[in-house]
């Protein structure tokens, strides 16, 4: 399995609302994509100085599967209608993730 995580710095104009929306529109996106065995986005709680705005993870079977869900059309549909504006900065990571490693 696969664990990818992104991450994402807004630029100064995103307001809560936006991320309201962002996070609704990602939520739905990925019950459209069934190759998603897990995935959760929401904004940073800036619990520790630093760090970025909102963060993305999701987890698919395969490198096809992570293929799959970061080519699917619904997910070029969030970030062409809402993320594309919204984003100062981004930065991905995938790690693999052994069967039952989170519990």
């Amino acid at each position: 399995m696969i664990l990818h995580l992104a991450s994402f710095r807004w630029v100064d104009s995103v307001t809560e609302d936006d991320v309201s929306r962002l996070t609704a529109a990602l939520t739905a996106m990925a019950a459209q994509i069934p190759e998603l065995r897990s995935y959760i986005a929401g904004p940073n709680l800036h619990l520790r100085p630093g760090g970025m705005d909102y963060a993305v993870a999701a987890i698919v079977d395969d490198e096809a599967g992570l293929h799959t869900y970061l080519d699917h059309p619904a997910h070029a549909q969030v970030y062409a209608d809402l993320m594309g504006d919204m984003l100062a900065d981004r930065a991905a990571a995938q790690l693999p993730l052994a069967a039952g490693s989170l519990s």
